[in-house]
């Protein structure tokens, strides 16, 4: 079983997310531990929330007092709601959170049915929980609960020098390649994206960004494709490295086939009506950009804005990781299009370029006195949730990058090139067999 704490200040959203799954069929509520009861057995947001208010009005110095869990066994077991309710009960005990308010949904829009628990780390006195050594103590509880309720181990492989796990690129590493391969023979196989721009955002998660070559061969239009990997900031830091160097499954003919696969699949997807309310909900319950981004995250979504020079929004895109696909804002509704969002934070991305344009003015003005060339530091030209404190992924939100590492296999780290060449001598080698024996 694999456990996911995610940390937010807003706990309506927390709710929100969870009691949408609730009135589309896709999920339940469980239990509830130190909640008000209600005469009908069923819950709206408002009437959870009162339940929270409390304990949230204590403290209001903690910056990220809502806590949003979930538990995910492995798809194999077959887990009743009955031992589901034990399990989150055990769960919250070992991690110090048995005496807080907390509810139990569970969610069965996809194939792996799991749980999430939404509960507070400040208690009734106005106290903060402490958090100290919480992943280790949360693995070493779903250690426990794995035998406790004979479920399928976790286990967690040795890596040995020549593994790479899945996770964003390190350029200044001198594996880069290796990297990249990791990363991109795998994410057709757990994600759905329709388009190359889709598949940019998620692949701008990892730190690599693709990129489409044309050219001419012996008279013939041909197109390819090119891997980059970027840094902080977004900008590409190497090479290309051709695709045919990883495989097949990295080239433009097959990613062609998974958009038009994705296309199909993700039209009868239940996944899109939940990711809609989702962000129309956090549309309403957040006042500015940084905000709605951070909030989606504690719900396991990420938020591309596209931007132009002036800071017009011509572009928006939500990865959603719970259903693990990729939507741009238009495909979900046309009240979440990019217009509608350059009406909404029209200000703010204008500022954003102020800024940045100020910022370009001082390094230059810095770099004329020391007489040197001017450096010019440029925000990501399509994903700017890379930027400094827009990260969307950092460590104290809702860990999607760890969480992907947990559902993604690792894998070694080929040389592709050196692959290549060896299938080709087994070929030949084949055929000389063959024509030995004639």
């Amino acid at each position: 079983m694999i456990a996911k704490i995610g940390r937010g200040a807003n706990i309506i959203g927390a709710l929100s997310y969870n009691q949408l799954k609730v009135n589309q069929e896709n999920g339940s509520v469980l239990s509830t531990h130190r909640i008000r009861e209600t005469v009908n057995g069923e819950f709206t947001v408002n009437q959870l929330y009162s339940s929270f208010e409390p304990y949230l009005m204590a403290n209001k110095r903690t910056e990220k007092p809502v806590l949003h869990i979930s538990l995910n066994p492995n798809p194999k077991d077959s887990v009743s709601d009955e031992d589901f309710k034990k399990i989150a009960q055990d769960y919250m005990e070992l991690m110090g959170y048995g005496d807080q308010p907390y509810v139990v949904f569970k969610h069965t829009d996809i194939e792996r049915t799991h749980i999430h628990i939404v509960s507070t780390c400040v208690d009734r006195y106005g106290k903060k929980l402490s958090d100290s050594y919480e992943k280790l103590r949360s693995m070493n509880a779903c250690r426990a609960l794995e035998q406790k309720y004979q479920l399928l181990a976790a286990t967690e492989k040795n890596q040995n020098p020549k593994e790479v796990i899945f996770k964003p690129v390190d350029y200044k590493e001198a594996n880069v390649k290796s990297q990249i391969a990791s990363v991109i023979r795998h994410l057709p196989k757990y994600y759905q994206y329709q388009s190359l721009g889709a598949y940019n955002a998620l692949l701008s998660l990892f730190n690599i960004t693709a990129e489409q070559i044309t050219g001419e061969l012996q008279g013939q239009s041909k197109q390819g494709l090119v891997y980059f990997a970027l840094n902080e900031k977004g900008e590409k830091v190497t090479n290309p490295f051709k695709s045919s160097l990883f495989g097949k499954l990295a080239g433009t003919e097959s990613l062609q086939k998974h958009f038009e696969h994705s296309k199909e699949k993700m039209k009868t997807a239940p996944a899109k009506e939940i990711l809609k309310n989702s962000i129309e909900v956090t549309m309403h319950t957040t006042n500015n950009e940084t905000d709605f981004k951070k909030q989606l995250v504690d719900q396991g979504i990420n938020t591309f804005v596209r931007r132009n020079d002036q800071g017009r929004i011509y572009g928006i895109t939500f990865i959603d990781h719970e259903s693990r696909t990729v939507w741009n804002g238009s495909q979900l509704s046309k009240n979440l299009s990019a217009n509608v969002f350059n009406d909404l934070w029209k200000n703010e991305g204008t500022q954003k370029v102020q800024n940045e344009r100020q910022k370009t003015k001082t390094i230059s003005s810095t770099a004329s006195k020391n007489e040197s060339s001017p450096e010019t530091e440029k925000p990501h030209a399509h994903f700017d949730f890379l930027n400094g404190n827009d990260s969307t992924h950092s460590n104290t939100d809702f860990g999607l990058i760890e969480s992907l590492a947990n559902l993604l296999p690792i894998t070694q780290g080929e040389d592709y090139e050196e692959q290549v060449f060896a299938n080709q001598i087994k070929r030949r080698t084949k055929r000389n067999n063959q024509r030995g024996k004639k």
